[in-house]
């Protein structure tokens, strides 16, 4: 079985894989790059964030940059996974 017959992952698998961890969605998607853009700018946006607060600000408030990198990537990962397996459905018939 080639790398083309095999189906891609189901859009649920990856919703769940990449709430949990920034960039994978986009390396279950075959986008290994982009997956690594993502988590690299989270965590680069986080610490940025983290400096600019003080230790009066609350835990979201002090990485607020991670979270929004974060949830971009999450909704990324899932358009892009409900896009490739409707394709894979329709040209699997």
């Amino acid at each position: 079985m080639s790398e083309q017959d095999r189906p891609p992952y189901h859009p649920a698998l990856v919703m769940v894989v990449s709430a949990f961890l920034t960039g994978m969605g986009q390396v279950m998607n075959g986008q290994p790059n982009r997956g690594l853009m993502m988590a690299f700018t989270a965590l680069s946006l986080a610490w940025v964030s983290y400096n600019l607060t003080t230790p009066d600000h609350s835990f979201v408030g002090r990485y607020a940059g991670g979270f929004m990198i974060h949830a971009i990537a999450f909704m990324d990962a899932f358009r892009v996974a409900r896009f490739r397996w409707h394709e894979w459905i329709v040209n699997s018939r």
